[in-house]
């Protein structure tokens, strides 16, 4: 069992997202601001409250796809491993409190948002180069587009091949019945 303190904050995204190929992975970083809003019943309106800040680290693939999904001021959701540290800098005590991420989203209660998912290959790409992948003739940098369909393979030599006349019609119709020669069919009372 794990001792790790896992929160979800919901805030802004307050600084743009910085993207880094480590030794130990892929990793992007970013500032979150997460503020509480309260009704001051005196003044009968809405009122901002203190704001915290947090140093967001999302590693490998979550890391990829922060870079090319989040902006600067867009709200998120983050949940994750919150990591308080205390260090010396320039003769001054600093405190900070980071979040290792383990998933990040856009907050749908305050906006909408277009979920792509992501594949092996543009992960990798992304991961390596910093853009998208390129996929398909004439596709343009940084574009997704679907990869074209790869063509039919030809038939071995010697192997036999179905004709074309004798295949069916590929069709989302109903086949239609076949008439009955005039001959065959029974005649109809005249009224």
């Amino acid at each position: 069992m794990s001792s790790d303190t896992m929160l979800t904050v919901v805030g802004n995204v307050a600084t743009t997202p910085v993207y880094r190929e480590l030794p130990t992975g892929p990793v992007a970083r970013f500032r979150l601001a997460a503020h509480t809003r309260r009704f001051d019943r005196v003044r009968n309106e809405w009122v901002d409250g203190h704001t915290n800040f947090f140093t967001v680290w999302a590693w490998r693939a979550l890391g990829a796809n922060v870079q090319s999904s989040l902006s600067l001021g867009e709200p998120v959701v983050v949940r994750g491993r919150l990591k308080v540290r205390d260090e010396e800098r320039g003769g001054q005590h600093w405190t900070s409190a980071d979040i290792e991420a383990v998933t990040i989203g856009h907050d749908l209660s305050r906006g909408t948002s277009a979920f792509r998912r992501a594949s092996p290959g543009r992960t990798d790409e992304l991961s390596r180069t910093g853009r998208e992948p390129e996929f398909g003739r004439g596709a343009k940098t940084g574009a997704w587009s679907e990869p074209e369909p790869e063509p039919e393979p030809e038939p071995e030599p010697g192997a036999e091949r179905e004709p074309d006349a004798e295949r069916e019609p590929e069709t989302d119709q109903e086949p239609v019945a076949e008439r009955e020669p005039e001959a065959e069919r029974e005649p109809q009372p005249v009224a």
